[in-house]
C-alpha cells in the first residue's frame, strides 16, 4: 500500500517489466491495482501498458490525411529544414493518434512518415514501422439507427463514471478521470451537447519542445468537445491510468478504446480522414 517503505524510484518513460497485477485491500480504494516489478510492487497510476509492434508501410495516403496510431512505447519525431537538416521536436507515446500527410525519406535513410500537428500545422516524421494505420472500420457510427434525441450522455463527478442511454436503456458504462478538484481545472456541471468531434488533438501549451517534462500532449485520441467555450471533452487518455478518481485539467479521461466507442456512438458522425466534424451533436449531462 500507499505506507510501504519506497525501496527505489522509477522516472518518466522508463520501461518496467511486470510479472503479475495484484488488487490490493489497503487500496487505494478508487484504484487498488498494483504490479509486481522486480524487488516489491508499484502502484499502476502512472504506468501504461505498451508494446512493440511494428508495422508495414502502406501504399498510399488519402490526399486529406490518414488517422494512425504509435504501437511502440515511444518515438522521437523529427522536423527537417534545408538550413538545420534533421532536428528532434516531440516525443510521441503508444496509443497517441496522429494525422499522416506523405511518406518520406528519414534520417536513416528508411521510410518515415511525415505528419502534420493538428494545432500548430507543423509537420514532422517517424518511422513508419511505428505506426498501425487506422481502418476506416474505427469510424463506423454504433447504433446509427437510433433516433439522435434518444441518445445521451450521463457523466457523474462523484462516481467517476459516464454512462451511455438509448432512450431509458444504459448501453455503456466506464470509470472516468474528470478534471482535479480546484476551482480551475473542474470539469463544469450543466447540460450540454456535443458540438465538434476530433479524431486527433494536441492539448497542452501548443509549444515545440524536446522536453519530455513539458505539458504538451500531443495525438489525444478520439475527441468529443461538449463545453465549447473552455475546451471541454471526453477523450482518450494514454499517459495514465487512474481511472475512477479525478486527474484531469478539466476533460473527461477515458481509455483509448473507449473514448473510441463514444466516439463512434455520439453525433456529429465523424467520417475517415475527416479532421474536424461539426454540428449540433448528443445532449450532455455532468452532475
Amino acid at each position: 500500500n500507499e505506507e510501504s517503505l519506497i525501496l527505489y524510484q522509477r522516472f518518466k518513460d522508463d520501461l518496467i517489466n511486470v510479472y503479475d497485477e495484484v488488487e490490493s485491500e489497503f487500496g487505494p480504494e478508487f484504484n487498488p491495482i498494483w504490479y509486481r516489478v522486480w524487488g516489491g510492487y508499484v502502484h499502476r497510476k502512472w504506468l501504461v501498458e505498451v508494446d512493440t509492434v511494428l508495422n508495414p508501410l502502406t501504399d498510399s495516403i488519402h490526399e486529406d490525411g490518414q488517422l494512425g496510431e504509435i504501437t511502440v512505447p515511444f518515438t522521437r519525431a523529427y522536423r527537417y529544414s534545408s538550413f538545420y537538416g534533421w532536428e528532434p521536436v516531440y516525443r510521441l507515446y503508444y496509443h497517441s493518434y496522429h494525422w499522416i500527410r506523405d511518406i518520406v525519406t528519414g534520417p536513416d535513410g528508411k521510410p518515415w512518415y511525415e505528419l502534420e500537428d493538428e494545432l500548430l500545422r507543423l509537420r514532422f516524421a517517424v518511422p513508419a514501422e511505428h505506426i498501425r494505420i487506422v481502418p476506416d472500420s474505427e469510424f463506423e457510427p454504433i447504433s446509427p439507427d437510433v433516433p439522435p434525441e434518444e441518445k445521451r450522455i450521463d457523466i457523474s463527478i462523484f462516481d467517476q463514471e459516464l454512462t451511455a442511454y438509448e432512450g431509458d436503456k444504459a448501453v455503456f458504462q466506464t470509470k472516468i478521470s474528470s478534471g482535479a478538484l480546484t476551482p480551475v481545472k473542474r470539469t463544469p456541471i450543466g447540460d450540454y451537447r456535443v458540438g465538434i468531434k476530433m479524431p486527433s488533438k494536441h492539448m497542452g501549451n501548443g509549444q515545440v519542445t524536446t522536453d519530455i517534462m513539458a505539458y504538451e500532449l500531443v495525438g489525444v485520441p478520439w475527441n468529443c468537445f461538449f463545453e465549447l467555450e473552455n475546451g471541454i471533452a471526453t477523450h482518450g487518455t494514454y499517459w495514465h491510468d487512474n481511472f475512477g478518481t479525478p486527474m484531469s485539467s478539466g476533460c473527461v479521461n477515458m481509455r483509448n478504446h473507449d473514448a473510441n466507442w463514444l466516439f463512434r456512438w455520439t453525433n456529429p458522425v465523424c467520417e475517415p480522414h475527416v479532421w474536424t466534424a461539426n454540428g449540433l451533436g448528443t445532449r450532455v449531462h455532468v452532475a
